[in-house]
């Protein structure tokens, strides 16, 4: 039996971090006041010259370097992105000819924030029926740039970024399950308030841009009542007990439903992978940049137990749709 497993990670970041009481000279809002209801510090956010291409490319960089493998043995290419540098051509054909790979497949996956996990389940897919042999997955988002600057419910939340990994086949279990679902009927709770085919709005101003809408308490209570139905759905499919469990790597939306997930799993807070305090919500990006971040500093090693979760009912409504992924994946 084929299986995939997790062979390298990358990260990047911007180099331009914001802080709390830099939005507090610009917004009606406060350092505690974000603290206390996100566990937001801080945040990087896109300069001149940088886009989602470019976090992305550097951050598959890393993963094929840290993967020993050359851009050429690369079979298939799959982005997880909800902004795009571009509406067509894909990111991911961007970012194939920037990092030279070969002519294989490459597209974006548009999750909003399950968008990696999404790009991973579908890598997994194609690596266990031997379409692919080693496949390279990323999650990379600027969404600062869709964003009010002047609302602090949203503005204050969302961070840029981008994290990868390189799937490649093994004889052994590397990725146990994955587990995606979606549900429109939550589509008003998160989203942007245009698009393409349904308009831009008023065109007369050159700066118009599409701009985030949240209702953040309905958000807030959909995510928590779900993350036990999850919880148990992939636990069970793979014959686990929580106390199996070596970590927890969430999506970084909300340090309090972080917390409410490891009390579900009954995970000590030491066990699970927090970044949401220095990156804000990354959305598709927060997966693959907190996995990379705990490989590298060596909290995670081969061989442990981790479950990877993005709590989809809390941000992949930006699409329409209210996503819930959780990945139990062995590092090995």
């Amino acid at each position: 039996m084929i299986y995939s497993r997790i062979a390298g990670t990358g990260s990047e970041l911007p180099a331009k971090i914001v802080t709390n009481h830099d939005l507090e000279q610009i917004m009606d809002t406060s350092d505690q006041w974000i603290r206390d209801r996100t566990g937001i510090r801080e945040r990087r956010v896109i300069s001149e010259g940088e886009t989602t291409t470019t976090l992305a490319e550097a951050a598959c960089q890393k993963a094929i370097e840290a993967a020993g493998v050359d851009p050429g043995e690369i079979d298939l290419f799959v982005m997880g992105t909800t902004t795009p540098d571009l509406v067509f051509p894909s990111s991911a054909c961007l970012v194939q000819k920037k990092l030279g790979l070969p002519d294989c497949g490459a597209m974006d996956v548009n999750a909003a924030c399950s968008g990696f996990m999404y790009a991973l389940s579908i890598a997994d897919k194609y690596i266990r029926c031997g379409d692919a042999g080693k496949v390279l997955v990323c999650g990379a988002e600027t969404l600062t740039q869709v964003v009010n600057w002047e609302r602090r419910d949203t503005a204050v939340l969302f961070g840029d970024g981008a994290g990868a990994v390189v799937l490649e086949d093994s004889a052994e279990p590397g990725i146990l399950s994955t587990h995606i679902h979606a549900n429109g009927d939550y589509a008003d709770l998160l989203r942007t308030d245009t698009g393409v085919s349904q308009g831009f709005g008023d065109l007369s101003h050159n700066d118009y841009k599409p701009e985030v809408e949240m209702k953040g308490n309905e958000v807030f209570k959909v995510a928590v009542r779900t993350l036990h139905r999850i919880v148990e759905e992939t636990l069970g499919a793979n014959d686990l007990q929580k106390s199996d469990l070596d970590w927890l790597i969430p999506h970084q939306a909300n340090l309090r439903i972080i917390a409410a997930t490891a009390r579900m799993l009954d995970m000590s807070m030491d066990h699970v992978v927090v970044t949401v305090d220095r990156h804000g919500n990354t959305s598709a990006a927060s997966v693959p940049l907190a996995l990379d971040e705990a490989v590298r500093d060596g909290r995670i090693q081969r061989g442990d137990m981790a479950s990877k979760f993005d709590d989809g009912d809390l941000h992949a409504k930006a699409d329409t749709k209210i996503r819930h992924f959780v990945d139990a994946c062995k590092m090995g």
